[in-house]
């Protein structure tokens, strides 16, 4: 585990991660649940570091069935899915809890107000893209993994990109004599 830079702590058995504990990944994805032969085995949840989580049933370190919220208490529905799903509403989530913002305000987000995104770099959902660098790192500027050409485009076409060029009016600049 120190070459790959996660922690376990719990039970053992025969020098492997067996019965129940907590592992940490590098990316501070956390499983707490059962163990079994150095692998997830039988009930567990995984934290994610945005606040959602996954509950579920794993068999030798796979997910057999389980149930996925969102950060702010969404659950992900396999089937019959309305939320989001551009037919009926468009609203997000929070905005489903908590009421519409009044008339000239608007929510760019679930996330209100929504994250600052460093210069020239995009939101994809688990951390912050940099185009230049092709680098995904998570929102504390830690390292997640490279984009590929895929992911490029998928990201460059889809996520929330920050402010770095001006749209709409801009008035002319006033100057003495003109």
């Amino acid at each position: 585990m120190e070459f790959s830079g996660s922690r376990y702590d719990g039970d053992y058995i025969n020098g492997r991660m067996e019965g129940r504990g907590e592992y940490v990944l590098p990316t501070e994805t956390r499983y707490v649940g059962e163990m079994k032969d150095g692998v997830f085995h039988g009930n567990g949840v995984l934290y994610f570091p945005n606040g959602s989580k996954y509950e579920g049933t794993w068999e030798k370190g796979i997910s057999k069935q389980g149930k996925y919220t969102f950060a702010d208490g969404l659950e992900y529905q396999e089937s019959d899915w309305g939320y989001c799903n551009g037919c009926d509403d468009r609203r997000f989530y929070t905005e489903i809890c908590n009421g519409l913002k009044p008339a000239g305000e608007s929510q760019l987000t679930n996330l209100d107000p929504p994250r600052v995104i460093p210069e020239g770099c995009y939101d994809c959902g688990d951390g912050f893209y940099n185009p230049q660098t092709r680098v995904i790192t998570d929102y504390k500027h830690k390292f997640l993994r490279n984009a590929d050409d895929d992911e490029h485009g998928w990201i460059v076409r889809t996520c929330r990109k920050s402010w770095d060029e001006f749209v709409g009016y801009l008035p002319k600049k006033y100057t003495p004599g003109n």
